[in-house]
């Protein structure tokens, strides 16, 4: 037995509402074929799918064999719609690429009934509609009227307590109707079966119910349900059962509808593949383009690295050619070049810099190649014949040259990178390993041992030449 009590559907558009149902109150049988009318907008098929589970009501209880369904979730809908309820639509909502046996197995897949118990139920449903020789015709092989048979089939197959039918007539002829309103009567005579209808003429002659709406409300009913036979019992909050699609048979069906519709499925995964495919090919791009940037940096970071020595001095002061006083008329200027090139030196703490870069190695290696530390130590290198002794390093090619170098040129002097034959090799050999070719011999092994770099192109200078 179904009880609606002060059900009401309000349907929000925008800032205004509009109030489909309006406090309905009724009670069907367990047994009987009712008819509900009502002209166009009336809420007939909103009232039909509030009972079906497919709308939600806002106000009001729906109580089916006395469980409310006031708290339900969208779990407690499905288990209700699948156990309780068949629906018959006008459009039928037939799979189109499914036979019609298939489509009416669909409707036992989600209770997870078994492949042969499915299809034995299933035949058994055609054959009381009389299509037990045509189970496996599609449905655009079958007429309107063999359709809606087929809807009708699969609305009984989970023997519901209740069959919902949505102008079942609607897109049939006269004769194929009255055969399709004959099929209903005789599955309303062991349960409930509600029907929307707009032709007064099949409700009066069919059903032993009329009920008429008008503007959400119920204007009369011909066969009303008796307080007697409908006592107050309090309603309780209950589950009707499973209703979930077991994981094989949702496996099988996925196949079969990739299989049915290969064509569309083929041309998807092409077309999902080339997707895939660029996407691909612009993150390879993007890492490549992303090492080779860093090897870049890391090439101009070898030759060029960051220097920090205990006496800084920016060189760009003597650029602009200093700047001259402003003296009386008549008097010569004064361009202070020395004076400004004295005011930019600065010196450095380098003990406290290693002591940091030492404390905060963690933090500083990962985004470092190297760090190596040049100290002003440097090694008296003599070279002899047996008889003579000449002094290679530091170098006084220069000074026998005739060219006396001041203190200030020594500092410049030395701070060129080409003026010094001799560098250590640092702890970090991987690094120049990466950045140099061995053309001839091996990498030293010892403190005693030396190498001679040549230029890019395989060439040396002769002033290497002579500090050898």
């Amino acid at each position: 037995m179904i009880q609606l009590r002060g059900i009401g559907k309000i349907y929000k558009s925008g800032r205004s509402d509009y109030r489909a149902l309006k406090d309905v109150t009724v009670t069907f049988r367990d047994s009987e074929f009712a008819a509900i009318l009502g002209p166009s907008g009336s809420g007939k098929t909103t009232l039909l799918n509030v009972i079906g589970g497919l709308d939600h009501y806002n106000e009001g209880e729906l109580i089916i064999d006395g469980i409310s369904t006031r708290k339900y979730s969208d779990r407690d809908w499905d288990s209700y719609r699948n156990h309780s309820v068949g629906f018959v639509f006008q459009s039928y909502n037939l799979i189109s690429h499914q036979t019609i046996l298939s489509n009416v197995e669909l409707a036992l897949t989600i209770g997870g009934i078994s492949k042969k118990e499915r299809t034995r139920r299933a035949k058994e449903a055609l054959e009381k509609v009389g299509l037990g020789d045509q189970i496996h015709k599609l449905p655009n092989q079958l007429s309107g009227g063999q359709m809606q048979r087929v809807a009708i089939a699969r609305a009984l197959i989970n023997d519901p307590s209740v069959v919902l039918a949505d102008e079942p007539t609607g897109a049939l002829d006269s004769k194929t109707s009255l055969q399709v309103m004959d099929l209903l009567k005789e599955v309303a005579k062991d349960r409930l079966v509600i029907m929307v209808t707009h032709n007064p003429d099949l409700a009066d002659e069919y059903a032993s119910r009329i009920i008429t709406l008008r503007d959400g409300e119920i204007q009369t009913d011909s066969d009303p349900v008796s307080e007697n036979d409908c006592p107050g019992i309090e309603a309780v909050h209950k589950n009707m059962g499973r209703a979930s699609m077991g994981f094989g048979t949702s496996l099988a069906l996925s196949f079969k509808n990739l299989w049915t519709k290969r064509k569309r499925t083929i041309l998807t995964a092409f077309a999902g593949s080339i997707g895939i495919i660029g996407i691909a090919l612009i993150v390879a791009l993007s890492v490549g383009v992303t090492d080779y940037i860093n090897q870049m940096e890391a090439n101009m970071l070898f030759q060029y690295p960051i220097r920090a020595e205990s006496l800084s001095i920016d060189l760009t002061s003597m650029l602009g050619g200093g700047r001259e006083e402003n003296v009386e008329d008549g008097a010569v200027r004064i361009r202070r070049i020395v004076r400004q090139l004295f005011m930019t030196m600065t010196s450095n703490d380098l003990k406290s810099l290693k002591k940091y870069t030492d404390s905060h190695a963690d933090e500083i290696l990962p985004n470092v190649e190297t760090i190596e530390y040049v100290y002003s130590v440097s090694p008296y290198i003599y070279w002899t014949d047996g008889e003579r002794y000449r002094q290679m390093y530091p170098d006084i090619t220069l000074n026998r040259a005739g060219m006396t170098l001041t203190t200030l040129g020594n500092m410049f002097m030395n701070s060129m990178p080409t003026m010094s034959a001799f560098h250590d090799i640092p702890n970090d050999e991987v690094l120049y390993k990466d950045s140099y070719d061995v053309v001839a011999g091996r990498w030293p092994e010892n403190a005693h041992e030396a190498i001679v770099v040549l230029t890019s192109g395989g060439g040396v200078t002769d002033y290497s030449l002579y500090m050898m």
